[in-house]
């Protein structure tokens, strides 16, 4: 209903409406009068009633019912242009007029009300749908906020702000629709939102606390704690429509303070699983590293203490067996150490590449080279196909992924196996596999063997620290190639790697610096 303090110039024209349609319904009466009869003419002005009691409340109508009995009575009942009736049985006609008048436009008043209010409550009950929908995905306290803002402002048609505490207690402004910065930053809104936070009430206009204020403070509350406070301006709205706006913006907050929540709970168990996790990498790396170390530095300490100790006793061949012991002690700590280091740089995001044309032989040739020594009677075979091009990656990298992926291979089969190194190519592609014959990797390991420091359930008796294929996966990817793990067969596993070509021949008719470039990632 339109409230006279609301809009005086529109309700005053409504008025000004009502009579003329009085006026122009009169004339047509009084042309059509001699057919219609006075009982009928009565009737026709009660839709000038009806129309104001629909269109502008009950003023207006109860406004045209009294101009309509005066003009039927002037200009209609006998004696005509005269308000006195020779008939006083009129009176009783006018009193009934009246009262079905007064009964007919407030029954359409009301029916206005409810349209009114239910069309309020569908515009709310929509807002907040909008709300939760946009909010729904965010994870993001930041843009939580600045979403919430300009949607309140956007639904309210009014400024709107958030304030938050900050860790000392104190109230500071987070977050503030568009284009009401100078409204959000005056500091009377920072000790209105510390009494708000602090009492958990609202206070503002239409509110018990400071109800003059063109201001609507509402804190952000769930049941377990007061999360802020949102700040509307609500400029000088009549009181008479405060509550339903107060209604609408407290659900609104509710719907805030839930979203904060859920977003604070959420960062929370991210915080709590990160360190979860941390201590769980922490556990497992102190593991591994005491499980790889203890053993080579014992036979390292070993050897050494039976060449210090036992001088006139060993012979040449023995003294060189000790010796290739420690060698092959030192090479396994060094490796150990060299993985950890990797993982460091990759997790640090210091992992380059420098490319360059390689052969992938001389790349095969060099990891079986530092290897020799830890073959321990397994038989190597080498298979690459003729013609194979040369590839642009990073040399030293590729060697360690083919020495962490040989040794794995060396590691986990028995003495007297076979393991089997082949490359082809396969259109753009150069394919490189490592077949060994040893315990093998359970089908539902064979993805999660390239994560850090994840053993695989039938190879957890044999020490390890689980990064190296990770390592490996870090290294392929940056050369944007792939790596897998397959099952050889019914005994063993077979790791695939699969790397990029480019022909050296597509490189010619490029400038000379080009052909050997640095490429970094």
């Amino acid at each position: 209903m339109i409230n006279q303090t609301q809009n005086p110039a529109n309700y005053w024209k409504y008025y000004g409406i009502t009579t003329l349609s009085i006026v122009v319904l009169t004339l047509l009466l009084k042309a059509c009068g001699p057919f219609l009869g006075l009982v009928n003419i009565a009737l026709l002005y009660l839709i000038p009633v009806l129309i104001s009691a629909v269109r502008w409340g009950k003023g207006p109508s109860f406004f045209a019912a009294g101009v309509g009995v005066l003009a039927f009575d002037f200009l209609f009942v006998p004696p005509v242009l005269s308000l006195n009736v020779a008939d006083l049985r009129y009176v009783i006609s006018f009193l009934v007029f009246l009262s079905v008048a007064a009964l007919t436009a407030s029954l359409a008043s009301r029916l206005r009300n409810q349209f009114q209010q239910a069309h309020q409550r569908e515009a709310s009950t929509a807002a907040l749908y909008a709300l939760s929908r946009q909010i729904t995905a965010i994870s993001d306290l930041e843009v939580l906020l600045n979403q919430i803002v300009q949607h309140v402002a956007d639904t309210l048609h009014a400024q709107a702000a958030v304030f938050l505490p900050t860790a000392a207690g104190d109230q500071q402004l987070e977050a503030y629709s568009k284009d009401s910065l100078d409204w959000a930053k005056d500091e009377s809104h920072l000790s209105i939102a510390a009494w708000v936070y602090k009492q958990n009430a609202r206070a503002g206009r239409g509110t018990a606390s400071l109800r003059e204020s063109a201001d609507l403070h509402v804190p952000l509350n769930t049941e377990s704690e007061v999360h802020g406070v949102l700040a509307v301006y609500v400029g000088d709205r009549p009181m008479a429509d405060m509550p339903e706006l107060i209604r609408i913006i407290e659900a609104l907050s509710d719907l805030v303070a839930v979203a904060i929540s859920r977003v604070k709970l959420a960062n929370e168990a991210k915080v709590a699983q990160l360190t979860a996790e941390s201590e769980k990498l922490r556990t497992a790396l102190l593991d591994s590293l005491s499980h790889e170390l203890r053993t080579p530095l014992a036979t390292i300490i070993g050897s050494v203490t039976g060449l210090l100790e036992g001088e006139d006793v060993f012979s040449p061949e023995d003294r060189r067996e000790l010796l290739l012991t420690i060698r092959e002690g030192s090479t396994r700590m060094n490796r150990l150490v060299g993985n950890l280091l990797g993982m460091v740089r990759i997790e640090s995001g210091m992992l380059r590449l420098n490319k360059q044309w390689c052969g992938i032989e001389d790349v095969v040739g060099v990891a079986l080279a530092q290897l020799k020594d830890s073959l321990h009677h397994r038989k190597m075979s080498v298979r690459l196909a003729d013609d194979l091009p040369s590839v642009p990656l990073d040399e030293v990298l590729i060697e360690q992924v083919l020495i962490n992926v040989i040794s794995n291979a060396i590691k986990y089969s028995p003495e007297g196996s076979e393991i089997v190194i082949e490359a082809v190519q396969q259109g753009d592609r150069l394919e490189l596999s490592v077949k060994d014959e040893g315990t093998g990797i359970a089908p539902y390991d064979l993805e999660r063997v390239f994560e850090k420091f994840y053993r695989g359930q039938m190879t957890k008796h044999i020490p390890g620290t689980g990064l190296g294929l990770a390592i490996c996966k870090s290294i392929i990817d940056a050369h944007h190639g792939q790596i897998t793990a397959t099952l050889n067969g019914k005994r063993g596993t077979v790791i695939h790697i699969s790397l990029p070509v480019q022909f050296a021949e597509q490189e010619r008719d490029r400038n000379d610096s080009n052909r050997s470039e640095d490429f970094n990632y």
